[in-house]
Parts: structure tokens; C-alpha cells; sequence
């Protein structure tokens, strides 16, 4: 027998012991940590409880039983979702001793998707059985209406528990679901919801879902949208391709079912120089691919360059074309519906069925290779497309070794313009883009040289969604920026050698510097997005008046500041200066004002949802000028300063 002064027995004295292990019952661990059930308790989050509920309604139409779908936005901002699904069972659960409903809304991982070929569902993208439950524990109360057997029932509840029983409250010839909730204001940090970012989301699951009406009502506008697709994926890519010039004017489209898995591929080429491939598993879009994604790359590549060789475009002594050559100008959606998907963590990012890629390559293959033998001249057109890229793209990887910093043993490669902090760890230091030298000297002079660096660009960089990757890098203020960094760029990019973990744009407060803004959040969204993925990316907020009274100084940032200040201090002998532009300030005040982290305000840039990102860059950098005609008459009363 082991002595007692040999084991590890707690000391009665110490502060961790089993009654500093705290249980969390039902729905408290949601509140308590609901980061890790919604991502965040941002405008990210709030959204995502929308989601949640019409992913339900979702699953309801992928069985068959559900072809439409009603969402309302309140005036106080709470939320209703309608389907004429079956309606969520409101028997007697045998287990819980509960209705069933109640069962849904109140414990983690309950749910008619986990009983495999049993299952309510045979293909669903809620997996996990949370998303009711959540939605119900982070709103402030939640009514829940079921329609089934020709009765109503109503239930509701306040931060997750029920504060009345389920009770039938009258007839009802149809069947269905309908929940109404109010976010909780203790959990988020804004509960106000963006009636664009709701339309984007439901708008692409039309597009995934074809037989399926989705209307959108906003009554704190009056606004309204129906999106019913009945083109499905294919209506999807005629749409990201609203604001560019296609190749051939219909989309090659391949569906196949192959041990019940329910593949779609649709694409379109364009005479763009990006590549856009948005690939979806039961309508969840795994925005970090898996092996859908990677069983329709192998498909087109391999197709396209057996074709070339087959018709003599690519001769015997020629390369093969390369996948991102062949991409090049490709807008392309694929969907699969996978009845036992296996995603990357709750996330569900990324698909992990292996089987998936045989699946989708050999459909993909099929139906592509049968498309290009029929359309030649289609087909010349986009392989002559890839062959320009891949001209392009040795150009480009010369052009690249110029951008790339050297190692210690070659020396350094910093731009000459760059004035580089003293300090060299990363997470400490920044770097701000500056628009113009006169700005650029003041912003030299007046910074903290031990963790700020400085680096003034000549007028307008290119135009990135207009240049192919050689001419981009032929560009001095680009290469610049790109050496500063320290990353590398597209393919070669490494965050883990980013120089700065902050990157601030600070332009001025005008039309030119907004548009200066905008050219360098292409480029970065483009060729550098990991910077902006990883929130490396943010934009200074100037001053736009300085305020003087006596010997009083004020600055304000906006109009309505202004006036505060100037209700404040009364608006009699009061000198007032508009800052047209950061050369203005000399480096105390820029200091002051914009650079010193204990008083400035920066905006974090951020990518809630990349489609929209896309959407928005294509609309406003594009070749087209009537989506931006459009664009600019939607949100004409939304401008808050421009110049006269």
C-alpha cells in the first residue's frame, strides 16, 4: 500500500477544489458563453439568430414539406419567421415527460436530425440540434406558435424558459411554424438588425433552394423583397455576374444525384482577372472549402487541359495549364446536399466527407467535358483566356521577387519612403498608409517612432479589379506597400511574417480620400485578404473641425459634434476651421487628434460575409457603370459628406 505522504492529496488549504467547479444547467452555459454557440454577441451574432431560425424552415423544404417562408423585422427590431412546414412536433415527448416543442426550445442537441435513415430529416444543414434552443436562451422572450392536426398551439418564454404552458388557442386548416423573439440587449452589444445584410443571406438561400418563396418585410421602412429563384444556382452566378461581361452568355450548369448525394455546379467566365468560387453543403456556405470544393478544382482542371492537348492549343512542348490559370475570370457556385455531412467544428466552414470528392469530380468531369465538346467556340474563348493568364502569370512571378523582402543574411529591402518604427515585434507595432507627403511628413514627425511606422503614397494606386497581377505589381506605390508588409501577396502570402499587426489607412476627409480608401481596401481584399480576415486592417478617423475659443481648443469629428460642442460652449466668438485634408494639422494636432492610441478612434475593417464584400467591390471598382448608377441613386440619402 502507497504511503499517504506520497500521493497527491490537495492541501485542505487550497483555493481550487470541487467547489470552484461550477455547473451550468439547461440553457445557462448559452448565456454565459454564447460566443461559442453564435461567434459572437456582435452585429455578427444578432444576425445569426435569424439564420438559425430560417435554416429550420430550410431543412423543412429540403424534405419536401415546406415552399415558403415569411420573415418580418419589427419596429422594436424583434424578429417573426414563418414556415407552412409541418409544424415542430407538440406531443408528449416520451423521454422528457414534456411537449416536444418545449423539448426543442429548452435543451441543447434535441432535434429530428440526428436519427440517421430514422431521421425527420434526410438532408439538413442544422446538425447539432442547438440552433432553436439558442435562439430561445439569448433573446429576452420568445413566442412560439405551431400549427399541426388542425389546432394552434402557443407557447412562450422569457431568456430561455417557458413562462406559460403550451396551450391550443384555436383551429387551423394549415400546418407550420412561426416564432417571434427579441434579442436579448444584455448579451448583445447592438440589437438594431441591417435589413441588407438579412436580404443577403435569405436571397442566397433562394438561389440554393429554388422551390422555395422567401419574403422579406421590413416595418420600420416598409420595405419588402420576394426571392424566389426558379433558375436555382444558375439564376446564382447570372447574379455575381450582374456587373461584369461574361465570356458566353449562359452558364454551363452539370446536376447529377449519385449515391444520394445531390450535386449542382454551375460557371460562367467573365473577362475579369479574379477568380470567384462560392462552394455550399446543405446550403451552409463552407467558406474554407473541403472536398466538394477540392473534387471540382482536379475536375475542371484536368478536363480543360486534356481538351487543349486533344485540339493542338496546347502543343507537346507546352506546360500544362495550372489551376489558378484556369480559373482565372471564373465565377463558379457549387452545391452539394450530403445526407451525413462532416464539418470542420460548429463553425462548419469546411467539408470533410472524403467520398464527396470522387463524387463531385466525377460529376463535375461528366458534365463538363460534354459541354465543351459541343461549344468549341465558347470553349477557345476561355482557354485562350487561361493561356493569357498564364503568360501573365510568369510576368508576375518575376515581378513578384522584386516585392519580396530579403532575409537578414541579403540585407533589407525596405521601401525608401517607409519611416520604420524602432521596435520590431509585430503584435506592438503599426503601420499607417498616408495619403500625400505633406501629410505623410506630418504624420513622420508627430508619431511615436518606437511602434509607429509611416509610409506616404503618391495619389491613386491602380485599380486593382481592372489589372492583372504583372501590371499590379509593376506599380511602385503597391510594391511598396507589399514590401513594408512583409507578407507576400496572393499565393505567396504568410501572415506569420506581417510586420505590422496593425495596418491604419488615414486619408483625408474627403471625396478623393474616400476614394483612395476604397482602391486600397480592394487591393487588400483581393491580394492580401488574410489581413483583413484576421482584422489586421483599420481606417483613422481625422478630425473634421477644430473648434476655438479663447484659448480653448475643441475638434470634432462630425456634424452633429459640432453642434454639441457649440451648444456647449456657447457660438459667439468662436473660430471654427473645416479640415479639408491631413496636411492641414501640423504634427502635434495630427498626433493629438488621430494617432495617439490613448485618444484616437479607428475603425476595425472588417468581412462579415465575403459575398457581399465581393458584391460590393465588383459594383463600385468594376468595368459597368450602370451598377454603379444604381448603387449610387439606392443610397443617395445615405451620404453623410460630400464635397461641393
Amino acid at each position: 500500500m502507497q504511503d499517504d505522504t506520497d500521493m497527491n492529496i490537495p492541501d485542505p488549504g487550497d483555493s481550487y477544489n470541487a467547489g470552484q467547479i461550477e455547473v451550468l444547467e439547461g440553457l445557462e452555459a448559452v448565456r454565459k458563453r454564447p460566443g461559442m454557440y453564435i461567434g459572437s454577441t456582435s452585429s455578427r451574432g444578432l444576425h445569426h439568430l435569424v439564420y438559425e431560425i430560417v435554416d429550420n424552415s430550410i431543412d423543412e423544404a429540403l424534405a419536401g414539406v415546406c415552399d415558403q417562408i415569411d420573415v418580418y423585422i419589427h419596429n422594436d427590431n424583434s424578429i417573426t419567421v414563418i414556415d407552412n412546414g409541418r409544424g415542430i412536433p407538440v406531443d408528449i415527448h416520451p423521454k422528457m415527460g414534456k411537449p416536444t416543442v418545449e423539448v426543442c426550445l429548452t435543451v441543447l442537441h434535441a432535434g429530428g436530425k440526428f436519427g440517421g435513415s430514422e431521421s425527420a430529416y434526410k438532408v439538413s444543414g442544422g446538425l447539432h440540434g442547438v440552433g432553436l434552443s439558442v435562439v430561445n436562451a439569448l433573446s429576452n422572450w420568445l413566442i412560439v406558435e405551431v400549427s399541426k392536426g388542425g389546432h394552434i398551439y402557443h407557447q412562450e418564454y422569457a431568456k430561455g424558459k417557458p413562462t406559460t404552458d403550451l396551450l391550443d388557442i384555436g383551429t387551423t386548416e394549415g400546418t407550420g411554424t412561426k416564432i417571434t423573439f427579441m434579442p436579448d440587449p444584455e448579451i448583445f452589444e447592438d440589437t438594431v438588425y441591417d435589413y441588407d445584410i438579412l436580404a443577403h443571406r435569405l436571397r442566397e438561400l433562394s438561389f440554393l433552394n429554388k422551390s422555395v418563396k422567401i419574403n422579406l418585410k421590413d416595418e420600420r421602412s416598409d420595405i419588402q423583397e420576394t426571392f424566389f429563384h426558379t433558375g436555382g444556382i444558375q439564376d446564382f452566378v447570372l447574379y455575381l455576374n450582374k456587373t461584369k461581361d461574361c465570356l458566353h452568355p449562359q452558364p454551363i450548369f452539370i446536376e447529377t444525384n449519385k449515391d444520394g448525394v445531390q450535386v449542382e455546379v454551375c460557371m460562367q467566365y467573365n473577362d475579369s482577372y479574379t477568380e470567384n468560387l462560392y462552394s455550399y453543403a446543405n446550403n451552409i456556405n463552407t467558406q474554407e472549402g473541403g472536398t466538394h470544393e477540392a473534387g471540382f478544382k482536379s475536375a475542371l482542371t484536368r478536363v480543360i487541359n486534356d481538351y487543349a492537348r486533344k485540339n493542338n492549343i496546347l502543343k507537346s512542348s507546352d506546360s500544362n495549364l495550372s489551376g489558378d490559370d484556369i480559373r482565372e475570370g471564373l465565377t463558379a457556385v457549387v452545391s452539394v446536399k450530403v445526407p451525413d455531412p462532416q464539418f470542420e467544428g460548429q463553425t462548419k466552414t469546411k467539408l470533410g466527407n472524403s467520398e464527396i470528392r470522387g463524387i463531385v469530380d466525377s460529376s463535375t468531369g461528366e458534365g463538363l467535358s460534354t459541354f465543351l465538346e459541343e461549344n468549341p467556340t465558347v470553349t477557345r474563348k476561355f482557354i485562350e483566356k487561361s493561356l493569357q493568364a498564364a503568360r501573365a502569370r510568369d510576368a508576375a512571378r518575376k515581378a513578384r521577387e522584386l516585392t519580396r523582402r530579403k532575409s537578414a543574411l541579403e540585407g533589407t529591402s525596405l521601401p525608401g519612403k517607409l519611416a520604420d518604427c524602432s521596435w520590431k515585434e509585430p503584435d506592438l507595432c503599426e503601420m499607417y498608409i498616408v495619403e500625400g507627403d505633406s501629410a505623410g511628413g506630418s504624420a513622420k514627425q508627430g508619431r511615436d517612432r518606437r511602434f509607429q511606422a509611416i509610409l506616404p503614397l503618391r495619389g491613386k494606386i491602380l485599380n486593382v479589379e481592372k489589372a492583372r497581377l504583372d501590371k499590379i505589381l509593376a506599380n511602385a506605390e503597391i510594391r511598396a506597400m507589399i514590401t513594408a508588409m512583409g507578407t507576400g501577396i496572393s499565393d505567396d502570402f504568410d501572415i506569420s511574417k506581417a510586420r505590422y499587426n496593425k495596418l491604419i489607412i488615414m486619408t483625408d476627409a474627403d471625396v478623393d480620400g474616400a476614394h483612395i480608401r476604397t482602391l486600397l481596401l480592394t487591393f487588400f481584399y483581393r491580394y492580401m485578404k488574410p489581413l483583413l480576415e484576421n482584422n489586421y486592417v483599420y481606417i483613422a478617423q481625422p478630425p473634421l473641425f477644430k473648434v476655438k475659443k479663447g484659448r480653448d481648443i475643441q475638434y470634432a469629428y462630425s456634424d452633429a459634434e459640432l453642434n454639441k460642442i457649440l451648444d456647449t460652449i456657447g457660438r459667439e466668438k468662436v473660430e471654427i476651421q473645416r479640415y479639408k485634408g491631413l496636411g492641414e494639422m501640423n504634427p502635434e494636432q495630427l498626433w493629438e487628434t488621430t494617432m495617439d492610441p490613448a485618444k484616437r478612434t479607428i475603425l476595425q475593417v472588417t468581412i462579415e460575409d465575403a459575398l457581399r464584400s465581393e458584391d460590393m467591390f465588383s459594383v463600385l471598382m468594376g468595368d459597368k457603370v450602370e451598377p454603379r448608377r444604381e448603387f449610387i441613386q439606392r443610397h443617395a440619402k445615405d451620404v453623410r459628406n460630400l464635397d461641393t
